[in-house]
């Protein structure tokens, strides 16, 4: 596995591993095997309530001599509760005292909601005192990333959105890469739903290669640039989720995955007043909700 460069000339790993939804009880030594496994981008956020445990794990890796802090590129997020200048330099510390870390690789506004505009110069502020190593925004769709690009003294290195098969966002790709910013997937198997791992034209790929759908769905992102997070607390699944740089899709695949797009969310949506509501209320039902 490689690298990429975002524009700032920071190097982040193509692949990394997601702990949505893995409780803290759970969460570190979750994170030890993902980290022996091989991954080195650690992705959490403050709403997930586990920056402790990924903590702990990463000052348990290091003490064991598994690696150095430098090795790990570690990124979280600030909810829509933490937006507005102040909310964001508060919350910036408190997962800061979380994670044990004295600086950040990557630090992302969660959500484009609330006073994202006042976090957003906080950010900054945090990047430009050698905080944060890269700076960036969450479920931004193109028009919300352009808009705060235009408007803002330093534009985000990544925008992390929903992006699967059956949500391919052709356009928010097309936009992130004018404007220089770098796309990272999430939930890159819509947590299985609406058929993900039986869909027959993965399987019938994932057979001419030798591999499985789940293993096609990753390739064929970062063959598009695009730095996916998959999330599993089985070792073995972790394998199988690293194990995709042994092989290519061709063009004749490439097609095929492009016309099971649906233009449609299947994780979030945050066009919908429910979503939006739903997404508010998130932290009184962490765990009933998806995110």
């Amino acid at each position: 596995m490689d690298d990429i460069l975002l524009y700032n000339g920071v190097k982040m790993p193509r692949e990394g591993f997601g702990v949505f939804q893995v409780p803290g009880q759970e969460c570190k030594e979750v994170v030890l095997n993902a980290i022996r496994t091989g991954y080195r981008l650690i992705d959490t956020a403050s709403s997930y309530q586990n920056e402790a445990a990924v903590g702990a794990a990463i000052k348990e890796a290091a003490a064991d001599g598994l690696l150095k802090r430098e090795d790990l590129f570690i990124a979280t997020k600030a909810y829509i509760q933490e937006m507005g200048y102040e909310g964001l330099r508060e919350a910036f510390t408190r997962s800061m005292e979380k994670l044990g870390l004295d600086y950040l690789d990557l630090y992302l506004i969660h959500m484009p909601l609330g006073d994202y505009y006042g976090a957003w110069r906080a950010m900054e502020e945090l990047y430009q005192e050698g905080k944060v190593r890269a700076i960036g925004v969450c479920n931004f769709d193109a028009a919300r990333l352009m808009d705060l690009c235009y408007n803002v003294k330093i534009k985000p290195m990544v925008d992390q959105i929903e992006r699967h098969p059956h949500y391919q966002r052709t356009q928010e790709l097309a936009v992130m890469e004018k404007l220089g910013v770098q796309p990272q997937g999430w939930a890159p198997f819509a947590e299985g739903l609406k058929g993900m791992f039986t869909e027959p034209v993965l399987t019938e790929i994932a057979a001419k290669h030798g591999k499985t759908a789940a293993q096609v769905i990753l390739r064929w992102n970062v063959q598009q640039n695009v730095i996916v997070i998959p999330k599993s607390v089985h070792t073995e699944r972790m394998k199988e989720n690293l194990n995709i740089w042994d092989f290519a899709l061709d063009e004749e695949d490439m097609v095929k995955i492009a016309a099971l797009d649906k233009n449609a969310p299947s994780m979030l949506d945050c066009s919908k007043p429910g979503e939006i509501d739903r997404l508010y209320n998130y932290l009184k039902n962490p765990v009933l909700t998806t995110l």
